[in-house]
């Protein structure tokens, strides 16, 4: 069972929730993955969504082909509770631009939930599993952006947007950015 962690609310009432949890169970319109360009499901969240998804995650993912760091795809949600799943593109540590790519792989996903008018979408946090993106430089950009993107997209057909984390090291990394911005 997920369980919601923190939260911060944006004047309009849109809402940055941080849950501890399985993203596969997420029931929101939207969850993002964590993607290679390749679309190849083999590791880590990507591996995650794949399995319980269903094999139509992986044939839409082929059928996409490549996507480039800081883009996002999508396919369907298969037999996941979500509609959709937002495959992002996150930077890998060490190949430069790391942060400009992270926030243009967040900013895409947010972008593609407003075109399929979502009012929730859930993400891990992109990069900083297998791709090495240290965990609290993860956090302060997702956050940061996640925030930035409702505040100044009052239009936005986003309410809620869920940033879904599995283990305690991540988890305790977001804590203490979101413990930041309330401090604002």
């Amino acid at each position: 069972m997920n369980k919601e962690i923190a939260q911060v609310q944006t004047e309009s009432g849109k809402r940055l929730i941080l849950v501890h949890g399985d993203i596969t169970e997420e029931k929101v319109d939207a969850i993002v993955n964590a993607a290679n360009s390749h679309l190849k499901h083999g590791g880590g969240v990507a591996a995650a969504i794949a399995r319980k998804g269903g094999s139509s995650i992986q044939k839409e993912s082929d059928e996409i082909g490549f996507v480039k760091v800081g883009q996002a795809a999508i396919t369907g949600g298969g037999n996941l509770p979500a509609k959709y799943v937002f495959h992002a593109v996150g930077p890998r540590w060490g190949e430069g631009d790391e942060d400009e790519k992270l926030k243009s792989a967040v900013l895409s996903s947010l972008q593609l939930g407003d075109e399929k008018k979502c009012a929730s979408l859930s993400m891990p946090a992109i990069s900083a599993g297998i791709f090495g993106f240290p965990k609290d430089r993860c956090a302060g950009i997702l956050i940061h952006n996640i925030i930035e993107y409702l505040k100044s997209n009052s239009d936005s057909t986003l309410e809620e947007v869920r940033i879904c984390l599995y283990d305690q090291p991540t988890l305790d990394a977001f804590k203490q950015a979101c413990n930041k911005i309330e401090e604002k």
